[in-house]
């Protein structure tokens, strides 16, 4: 399975991105190891998800989703929990 995700960085700002494989793509985001963006943000936490067959549809949907306002972002988030 591919991922598309959003974090909620210690500073309330948010950070999409795409992985095979969620779990350890976040410890790698609090461990410091993961965006260059996130690492002067930890901790992260896990906000919203998709799941995608292909690293392209990921890929894709994390294209979508940096496109989007944070107006947008939040509503999504908020509409999935």
């Amino acid at each position: 399975m591919n991922y598309t995700y959003i974090v909620k960085c210690s500073d309330g700002s948010l950070y999409t991105g795409w992985t095979n494989d969620l779990e350890k793509r976040i410890k790698a985001h609090n461990d410091g190891k993961g965006a260059k963006y996130t690492k002067s943000r930890r901790p992260v936490v896990l906000a919203y998800y998709e799941e995608f067959h292909t690293r392209e549809e990921a890929m894709r949907r994390e294209w979508e989703i940096k496109q989007m306002t944070r107006e947008q972002k939040m509503k999504m988030i908020r509409e999935d929990i």
